[in-house]
Formats: structure tokens, sequence, C-alpha cells
């Protein structure tokens, strides 16, 4: 079953497109990292799948039903941390998230989460600095056990062991059957946490495959220095792209198996061999320039 499903989903603000189409299918109990550049879709993809904004056209299922429709009830069972956390500056932590639990008719891992995070309770929240509203915002989502988490940017703010604290969080709540839908920029982290990626870019999802899939895509950068200078048709082969030739020594990256290149150079006196498998980053920006292309 699926915890997220869109089609065709399209936004228009007047003449602005923010979404042209986006598909996208989330199984339950997955962990799923959603990337993509400033104004690419994401939050707002974000905000209809809560209703806090109203589609154009298209259809869009949460949870197995329409959150245009389904009303409180479905946002119950939905964990939310938004990417500007709005909150209420005159209340203090235990307040606002007192005020929440009784909402949703207790929280059940609220004291854990206060613990964990080390949550200043008994301060106004306009007293307190980014990183601790970040705690406060991030309890909230967590505190009622939900089935299906939507996390927008959820570590900005925090400090290195929050944020691996965070990481430890999602591990369990995953483990427990939880849906996790992660919007983030920190790849490091969206590699750390998730099995698979969806790209979004122009309002569109332009690629979705597991993190070993792009890491295998993203290819190796290599270089090879040799006895004498070479020329480039040396190494003009499919899967060889960006040959860069500085007198004898070749850069360039290889998408695929090196057996081809290995049998091109072999005739020549090669001393040196470099290969680095490439980052998560780095076919993230391949896309990126693809779309501004």
């Amino acid at each position: 079953m699926s915890a997220i499903r869109t089609s065709g989903l399209v936004k228009d603000y007047g003449s602005v497109h923010a979404l042209r189409g986006l598909d996208l299918d989330v199984a339950s109990g997955e962990v799923l990292g959603f990337l993509g550049p400033n104004g690419a879709g994401k939050t707002t993809t974000i905000r209809i799948l809560l209703d806090l904004i109203r589609r154009t056209a298209g259809t869009v299922e949460v949870l197995g039903q329409d959150p245009r429709t389904a009303g409180p009830q479905l946002r119950s069972r939905i964990g939310y941390l938004p990417g500007e956390p709005a909150l209420p500056p005159t209340l203090t932590g235990a307040e606002y998230l007192g005020y929440l639990a009784s909402l949703r008719g207790g929280a059940p891992r609220l004291d854990d989460l206060v613990r964990r995070f080390g949550v200043e309770l008994r301060r106004p929240i306009r007293t307190l600095s980014r990183g601790n509203k970040q705690k406060i915002a991030l309890v909230q989502a967590f505190m009622h056990a939900p089935e299906l988490y939507v996390l927008d940017e959820p570590t900005s703010g925090l400090d290195p062991l929050l944020q691996q604290e965070f990481r430890t969080l999602v591990a369990e709540v995953a483990g427990d059957g939880a849906t996790v839908f992660l919007s983030s920029h920190v790849l490091a982290e969206v590699e750390q946490l998730t099995r698979r990626v969806a790209i979004v870019r122009s309002g569109r999802v332009v690629d979705v495959d597991d993190i070993a899939g792009l890491r295998a895509r993203a290819g190796q950068e290599v270089e090879l220095t040799f006895a004498a200078p070479v020329d480039a048709a040396l190494v003009d082969l499919p899967g060889v792209s960006d040959v860069h030739v500085d007198g004898a020594t070749v850069r360039l990256l290889l998408h695929g198996e090196p057996d081809a290149l290995l049998r091109a150079v072999a005739p020549r006196h090669v001393t040196r061999i470099r290969a680095e498998d490439r980052e998560l980053e780095d076919i993230f920006l391949d896309l990126y320039r693809e779309g501004a292309a």
C-alpha cells in the first residue's frame, strides 16, 4: 500500500506554475528522500499533502485518503515538521507542547523526546535560539507516534550531536513501521537515512532511484598518468565523458565497468591510476545542471 501517492499534480499561482504534473509514490513503511533545489516544488508538494493549500489539478492520496476531504482525522495520523516552524512566541515550550498533546488526545513519546533533545520548556518561545525552537518543532512532530512523518529540513539549526540523535529517532520510527517523507538539503543525511530518493525539478519528479543505483550512475572520477603525453582520442570510449588532458595526465568520468578503458590504455606506459567513487551530491548537481541547460 502507498502511504503517499500523487498523479499529475499541478499547482498554479496565476501565471507561475509551481507543480507541472508531479507523480510520486511513497510505499507504506519506507523512508523516502525528497530532493530538489529551492523553487523546485518541494514545499508546495508538502503543503498540498497536508491540505494547507489546494491543488489546481491532479490527484492526491495520503494514507489512502484525499487530504482535501479527510479533515482532522487524517491529519491526526501525520507528524509534520515545516521548514520554517511558526511557533507561538508568548507560550513556553511546556505550554505549547501540552496544548498540542491535549488536542491530539495524548503524546506517548513526549517525555522521552524532551529528555533526548534537551528541550527548553520553561522559557517563552520568543526568547529561544533557533536551535532550541527547532527542538520544540521536532518534538511536536514525533510526540504522538503518528503513522506518517512529513519532515521539511528537519535538522536545520541543530548541532551535530542532535543531528545524530535525530537520525537515530528516524531509524526507530521506521523500524516500528512508520513512513517517513524527508525533504532535506543535507545530502549526507538523506544518504544515511533513506533507501530511495525522488528528485524534483521545475515542478516534476525527474528521477526516482535507490541510493545504490544513484551511486552506480554517478560513476567514478579517474585520473591516469602516462610516461609520455597522450591524446584525448585514446579514451574516446562509451561510458567515458568529461575528458581533460594535461600533457601526460588524463582526467575523466567513467560510468560502468572499467574493462574497456583499461584495455584501451594498456598499450601505453601507464605510471599511475587513481579512481574515486563520486558522491550522491555529484549526480544531484548533474541533474540541476541539466535542468538549467
